[in-house]
């Protein structure tokens, strides 16, 4: 019973889980903003474009 209970204890890779777990959400939240702002996006970068070629 003595080791089954050190299995569980073991907790060495629960900070690089959490951390890897974070970094996935922080990664899936930042394309889906982009995937729905892409379009604003690259208009706005169009107008400055174009403002900027005009001076």
């Amino acid at each position: 019973m003595t080791s089954f209970n050190k299995v569980f204890k073991n907790e060495k890779g629960q900070g690089l889980t959490e951390y890897a777990l974070i970094i996935a959400l922080v990664a899936i939240v930042a394309v889906a903003a982009l995937t729905l702002l892409g379009g604003q996006i690259d208009t706005i970068f169009g107008e400055i474009t174009t403002d900027l070629g005009a001076a």
